[in-house]
């Protein structure tokens, strides 16, 4: 029998699988697709700062939390592994086309609250550290500690440790339901026959619903389709991440740039529209004009599990002993995921999680179809 079975292959299950097997854990990842192919590898790798000294709201400390592991993290893939996920920190800017000079002044009040190093300027300023940003800028901010990590290596790299320490991947296993007993789960039903162990952990982004609602739980996650553009330029335009509240651009150390992304309710259809990836395109000549030079390479979606309240779910499933959840991390999924893979493996050995899992518990939640449909915003 396994020690933990988690269902879901995504950046959550496979660090959650890391963690435990480096912990000595018999481990099985149950994925109905391929390994970290869904939203995981669509997303754009932005890694915002945190300061765990500071951090009071729950997704300040969970992000804090992430922040201190990324770097040991990343050594530590690229030594094992031989895989560099490409993880640095050269900064980000936030900014605001058109508007007031103070339109961002509560959002530095927050990041100083947080203790995070974050530098104002305005139009002129931010043009000095940016030359290619358009005119219209009127307020910013820098954050000189936010990263980036490329999405499809941190996912390669996180495969590669699961195998190198024992971890068991089953790609294309449809999970069907659980093999119940009183309060516990003695196994999942799935299309590659019954698979029994001792813990079992819902990690499937948002294809996690329907599971959680066949046990009962009233944890309330719908998928949100993210679409995002793919272009290249030498020299790059960009040296920073550039984000307009949910919009970014994110350029690579090889002169692509990822332009993000749309927020659509359209259920687990992944396509691109025109209008989604027009908007995208648009958006990235608005601000950096000189991208109009750019060669458009490609787009794609990805389905991000978004929670009712965008925290994700993190805890035992309350009607079950050994029954654990974690997921509905939304955009942030990438973001958190060493630190979720940490408070859940210290979760599951039975140890005090570094951060208190109370607010992210499963049950926080009345259960709403109307929600799970995308009856709510």
């Amino acid at each position: 029998m396994h020690d933990v079975i988690l269902i879901g292959g995504g950046v959550i299950g496979l660090s959650i699988a890391c963690e435990l097997a480096g912990e000595g854990l018999s481990v099985v990842v149950l994925e109905q697709g391929q390994m970290g192919q869904e939203s995981s590898w669509a997303g754009a790798g932005i890694l915002p700062p945190g300061n765990s000294r500071m951090a009071r709201s729950p997704e300040a400390r969970l992000r804090a939390a992430s922040h201190e592991l990324w770097p040991a993290l990343s050594a530590r893939l690229r030594e094992e592994t031989g895989i560099d996920n490409g993880f640095c920190r050269a900064g980000g800017l936030e900014v605001r086309i058109g508007g007031t000079s103070s339109a961002l002044d509560d959002e530095i009040a927050l990041w100083r609250s947080e203790g995070v190093a974050v530098q104002p300027f305005d139009g002129r300023e931010v043009r000095q550290v940016e030359k290619e940003l358009c005119a219209e800028i009127a307020s910013a901010y820098r954050l000189p500690e936010m990263g980036q990590v490329r999405n499809p290596r941190h996912l390669k790299a996180l495969v590669a440790l699961a195998l190198k320490r024992g971890v068991s991947l089953l790609p294309g296993v449809v999970v069907h339901g659980f093999d119940r007993q009183r309060e516990r789960v003695v196994a999942v039903d799935t299309s590659g026959g019954k698979f029994s162990a001792r813990q079992f952990v819902v990690s499937s982004g948002a294809w996690s619903a329907r599971l959680l609602k066949d046990v009962g739980s009233p944890a309330q996650v719908r998928p949100m389709r993210g679409q995002i553009v793919l272009l290249a330029m030498q020299p790059s335009p960009l040296v920073h991440v550039v984000n307009v509240g949910p919009r970014y651009l994110v350029p690579r150390g090889d002169g692509r740039i990822l332009v993000g992304a749309t927020e659509e309710v359209a259920g687990f259809d992944k396509r691109t529209t025109a209008g989604g990836v027009g908007g995208l395109v648009e958006f990235a000549l608005e601000l950096v004009p000189a991208l109009a030079n750019a060669t458009f390479e490609r787009s794609w979606a990805g389905l991000r599990p978004q929670s009712a309240d965008g925290l994700p779910y993190l805890g035992r499933v309350s009607q079950f002993d050994n029954l654990f959840v974690a997921t509905g991390h939304f955009r942030a999924g990438l973001q958190l995921s060493p630190a979720t893979a940490l408070v859940m493996s210290q979760l599951l050995l039975g140890r005090e999680p570094v951060v208190p899992l109370a607010p992210y518990a499963a049950d926080r939640h009345r259960s709403s179809d109307e929600f799970a449909h995308g009856g709510h915003g």
